[in-house]
């Protein structure tokens, strides 16, 4: 996909188009997940992560990262992908200390350091959340192409977001969006390529 194209394309579409890319590389052809082509860096960002720590993307090249954006009292969509993700891990056995997944949310009115950190560690201890302010974290959706709607239900809230993950390669480079639905052997599957150039 040109660049000159894109640059004409509205941000929240972009994710739709890189699934139809054609792959750059040979190993790209054989990634179950819609790749990047070219591959390009992923966006950085600044938040609080849900360590305690200050969470920046580039604090973890030499990994692969799976990025992905929900909220804590997700019914549905968010659990199911948290599930997947550290099913992935276990399966990656000692190849699973390489690959890093970060979870940002939509939510930053009810998601706390604290929140994030007690809800992820119930999935694997190792997956990091960040949040921030509203304007903070909305930027960060910008430049991923993520779209988040506050739906008011009776006295209480949801949101409806966009459900699929980055995967971000070992120099920080955006190589492939993994659509919801995929099962833990695809993401082992694209990791393995990806760790293993």
């Amino acid at each position: 996909m040109s660049t000159r194209l894109l640059k004409h394309v509205p941000k929240m579409l972009l994710p739709l188009l890189l699934l139809a890319a054609a792959p750059s590389s040979a190993d790209d052809a054989n990634l179950k997940a819609g790749v990047f082509s070219p591959p390009r860096a992923a966006p950085e960002f600044s938040l609080r992560g849900s360590d305690g720590r200050e969470l920046r993307l580039s604090q973890y090249r030499g990994k692969v990262v799976v990025l992905a954006f929900g909220f804590t009292s997700c019914p549905d969509v968010c659990p199911t992908t948290l599930a997947v993700l550290a099913e992935t891990r276990k399966k990656l056995g000692e190849q699973a200390k390489e690959l890093q997944v970060l979870y940002i949310t939509v939510d930053p009115e009810t998601d706390s350091p604290e929140r994030m950190r007690k809800y992820l560690g119930s999935f694997d201890p190792t997956f990091v959340g960040g949040t921030g302010t509203a304007e903070q974290l909305a930027a960060v959706r910008q430049n991923y192409g993520i779209a988040a709607t506050r739906k008011t239900l009776g006295t209480s809230y949801t949101f409806s977001h966009s459900s699929y993950t980055y995967l971000i390669d070992r120099s920080g480079s955006l190589r492939a969006l993994m659509p919801y639905g995929q099962s833990s052997d695809d993401y082992v599957h694209d990791v393995k390529i990806l760790l293993n150039p």
